[in-house]
């Protein structure tokens, strides 16, 4: 199905201008102000709130397998988060996952 041009060419500006004032009003108007104690409390959260929606769906309905939960997948989700809690270790917990990641796809 084609896009009409001109849908399109208003489409692109507006989305581009929506982008950069919500980015402006954040980091322009407040660039050089200090942020309030709570919302730099709030702001270190931002990650852990993100993260498992970016990936959790790659873990339990992978494109790999056609949108079907693979034990192989869960394994490394599983091992990934243990070595991460326990170890502190970033580096280690992406390590532990792709290893497990990779033993589980040979043995499955």
């Amino acid at each position: 199905m084609a896009v009409d041009p001109i849908v399109y060419w208003v489409t692109v500006p507006i989305l581009g201008l929506g982008t950069f004032l919500l980015r402006f009003s954040f980091l322009g108007l407040l660039g050089n102000r200090p942020l309030p104690a709570a919302m730099r409390r709030a702001l270190r959260y931002t990650a852990v709130g993100i993260l498992p929606g970016l990936i959790a769906p790659a873990v339990l309905w992978p494109p790999a397998t056609g949108g079907e939960t693979d034990p192989a997948r869960l394994a490394a989700a599983c091992v990934t988060l243990l070595v991460g809690v326990f170890a502190r270790s970033v580096i280690g917990a992406i390590l532990a996952g792709g290893v497990t990641l990779y033993i589980c796809l040979w043995l499955f």
